[in-house]
C-alpha cells in the first residue's frame, strides 16, 4: 500500500460513496464528493482506502405521480455482481447483541493504474439477529436507533474491519462528515486496551487526535447528527457512553457527532471559503480551515468535451490545471461540443420523460436534493413575470431533478409546487422534472443544459458541486452568491449572480427579482442576440472554474494540509 516516500495510508470514512452508477451506495452530493475524492486520489497515486456501508436497498427509488407527489421503493441490486467478497469478518456489540460484519471490496483505479480499495460493510449474515441483518440495508433510513447503529457499524466496525484486514499502516483517518465520528471511540479503545475506556485521559485523546481529520459539510445547526444520551448508552453500552460523556461532546442530554469529531481531530475543514467562515461562527472554540470541494474532471466531462480537450489540451486528465488553456480553444469548437452534449440530453429527456425539448431553446438545469433551503421553486415564484419574459425576449425550457428524503415533507411539497408551475406554464415555458436522479442522469444534465441554476437560502449552501460539473462542460451558472460560487463567480465572465452580496442572508423577493432581471436583461438577449459572447462565457467557465474546482486540486490540498503525506 506504500508509494514512494509515503509512510502510511489515509483511511477515508464516509456513510455514502458514489462508486459506480450501477451501485446505489449514495444519495446525492456528499456521496458523489466522496467518490470523486477517491477517484482523484487514485489518479494521483495517493495511498488511500475507503470505508462505507453496503446499503443493500440503496437510498430509494423515487417515483413521481402526475402531480409531483413522491413515493419511494427499495433499490434492487446484487452485490455479488459488482463487488469482491472478503473472507475477513469483524464484530461489535450493538444494544447488547454481538453483531458480525462481513466486508466487500470495490477497487477504484486511477489513470496510471494505481488502485484505491473501498471496503463496504455488511451485516446481512444469518448469525446476526434479524433486526441486525437489516442495519446495512437502507441509507439514511429508519429511526434514531437505526441511524446510531449504522454510525456505530461505520465508525467502530470500520476500525475493527481495518484491523482485521491488517491495515496497521493508517497514518490519517479522514471523517467525511460526522456520521463516522465514532471511529475515534474505536481508536480510543485501542489506546486504552488493558486499562478500559473509563481510564482514558488527555494523553489518550491527543494520541487519537493526531491521527484524525474531519470535513464538515453542514452550515446549519439542525443538520448535525445528535442522539439522546440514553439511546447512546442503550446502543453502544455503558462504558462507551461514559467515555463519550467524559469528552464533553454531549450537549445537555444529546451526543453531537460534529462536536465529537471536532474534539478528536487535529485538522478540521469546511468545504468552501464561505462555509469555513460560517463553521467558525458556529463552533468558535474550534480552529476550522477551508478546502473548497471539487469534482472529478474525467468523470463529469461529457464525451464531446473530452474529445475537444484531448485535441487541444492533451494532458488535461493528468493535470486539470491545464484546463486553464481552454481560453485558446476556438469558440466554434466549444459550441460544436456543447451542441453534441445538448443533443444527448434532449434524447435522454425524451427517453426518460417522454418530452421532446427544442435543441435551439435556452435550456436551464436545476438538479439538487429536494429540500426547502435549496428552493427549487424560486424560479417559478412569479408565473406572470415568466410568461412576460418568454413572450417579449425569447423562449426558455427547464429541466429539474432531485429526490426529497422520504421524511422531508417540505422537500416533497416543493416538488409538487414545481409540478403545479409546470402545468400552469404549459404551452408557454416547458418544464420537465426527471424522477430518480442519479449519477447517470447527472452526467447528461450537467453537460447538456445551457445555464445552471442554483438558488439556495444563504448562508445554508456549504459548497455545492453540481455547478462545478456544469462548468467543466462549458455551462455557466446563474446562482445565489453562496457556497463555491462566492469563489467561482466573475460576473458576465463565468456566469451571473442572483443578488449582489455574500454576507447577508437571503431575501426571497429581492432574489426573485434579481433572477428574472438577469434572465430578461442579460442572459436571454446574449444567448439569442450575441451567441459568440455567450460562447465566450462558456469557454471562460471551463478555463477559470473547471481548472480550479476539481477534485485533483482538492486532494492535493488535503494531502498537503491535512494528511501530511
Amino acid at each position: 500500500m506504500h508509494d514512494g516516500v509515503n509512510t502510511g495510508v489515509v483511511a477515508y470514512f464516509s456513510m455514502e460513496i458514489a462508486l459506480d452508477p450501477r451501485l446505489p451506495t449514495y444519495s446525492g452530493g456528499l456521496g458523489v464528493l466522496a467518490g470523486d475524492t477517491l477517484r482523484a486520489a487514485a489518479d494521483q497515486r495517493v495511498p488511500m482506502i475507503g470505508v462505507t456501508l453496503l446499503h443493500r436497498q440503496g437510498y430509494f427509488r423515487q417515483h413521481l405521480d402526475a402531480h409531483g407527489t413522491q413515493s419511494e421503493s427499495p433499490v434492487r441490486w446484487v452485490p455479488e455482481e459488482h463487488l469482491e467478497p472478503m473472507a475477513v469478518r469483524a464484530g461489535l456489540a450493538i444494544a447488547g447483541r454481538a453483531v458480525q460484519i462481513r466486508t466487500w471490496r470495490y477497487v477504484v483505479r486511477g489513470i496510471s493504474g494505481h488502485e484505491v480499495p473501498v471496503y463496504l460493510l455488511d451485516t446481512a449474515l444469518t448469525e446476526n439477529a434479524p433486526e441486525d441483518q437489516a442495519l446495512t440495508n437502507q441509507l439514511y433510513g429508519g429511526d434514531l436507533g437505526y441511524r446510531l447503529s449504522q454510525e456505530a457499524i461505520l465508525g467502530l466496525g470500520g476500525i475493527a474491519v481495518l484491523q482485521a484486514l491488517g491495515h496497521d499502516d493508517v497514518r490519517a483517518y479522514h471523517m467525511n462528515e460526522g456520521h463516522s465520528a465514532l471511529l475515534a471511540l474505536g481508536l480510543l479503545g485501542r489506546e486504552t486496551a488493558g486499562r478500559g475506556l473509563r481510564a482514558a485521559g488527555e494523553a489518550d485523546y491527543e494520541t487519537v487526535r493526531q491521527r484524525c481529520v474531519f470535513t464538515t459539510h453542514t452550515p446549519v445547526p439542525a443538520g448535525h447528527d445528535q442522539f439522546p444520551f440514553e439511546l447512546v448508552g442503550h446502543v453502544l453500552g455503558e462504558e462507551p457512553a461514559v467515555a463519550l460523556a467524559a469528552t464533553g461532546c454531549c450537549d445537555g442530554q444529546l451526543l453531537n457527532m460534529t462536536q465529537l469529531a471536532l474534539f478528536f481531530c487535529r485538522y478540521v475543514n469546511g468545504v468552501a471559503m464561505r462555509h469555513g467562515q460560517v463553521s467558525r461562527d458556529m463552533f468558535p472554540e474550534s480552529p476550522i480551515n477551508a478546502i473548497t470541494n471539487g469534482v472529478h474532471a474525467a468523470t463529469w466531462t461529457a464525451p464531446s468535451f473530452q474529445t475537444l480537450f484531448d485535441r487541444h489540451i492533451p494532458e488535461w486528465r493528468h493535470d486539470n490545471l491545464n484546463l486553464r488553456y481552454a481560453v485558446d480553444i476556438p469558440l466554434a469548437e466549444i459550441l460544436e461540443a456543447h451542441v453534441e452534449a445538448k443533443a444527448a440530453l434532449v434524447a435522454e429527456v425524451e427517453q426518460r420523460a417522454g418530452v421532446k425539448l427544442d435543441l435551439r431553446t435556452l435550456t436551464i438545469g436545476f438538479a439538487r436534493r429536494a429540500t426547502p433551503y435549496k428552493r427549487a421553486d424560486l424560479f417559478v415564484s412569479d408565473l406572470e413575470r415568466l410568461r412576460s419574459i418568454v413572450q417579449r425576449v425569447g423562449p426558455i425550457q427547464v429541466v429539474y431533478a432531485g429526490k426529497a428524503h422520504s421524511h422531508d415533507a417540505g422537500g416533497k411539497e416543493m416538488i409538487r409546487r414545481v409540478f403545479a408551475a409546470r402545468d400552469a406554464l404549459a404551452g408557454v415555458l416547458p418544464i420537465v422534472y426527471l424522477e430518480d436522479y442519479d449519477m447517470a442522469s447527472a452526467r447528461h444534465l450537467c453537460a447538456g443544459v445551457d445555464l445552471w441554476l442554483n438558488t439556495p437560502q444563504k448562508p445554508q449552501e456549504a459548497s455545492g458541486t453540481s455547478g462545478m460539473k456544469a462548468a467543466l462542460n462549458g455551462v455557466p451558472s446563474l446562482s445565489v452568491l453562496d457556497g463555491w460560487w462566492v469563489e467561482g463567480h466573475v460576473e458576465g465572465v463565468t456566469g451571473w449572480s442572483i443578488g449582489e452580496g455574500t454576507e447577508d442572508e437571503s431575501e426571497r423577493w429581492k432574489e426573485v427579482a434579481s433572477l428574472y432581471d438577469k434572465l430578461e436583461q442579460v442572459i436571454l438577449p446574449t444567448f439569442y442576440g450575441q451567441p459568440a459572447a455567450f460562447t465566450r462565457v462558456m469557454r471562460s467557465a471551463i478555463a477559470l472554474n473547471g481548472s480550479f474546482f476539481n477534485a485533483q486540486r482538492m486532494v492535493f490540498q488535503y494531502r498537503a494540509n491535512a494528511y501530511n503525506l
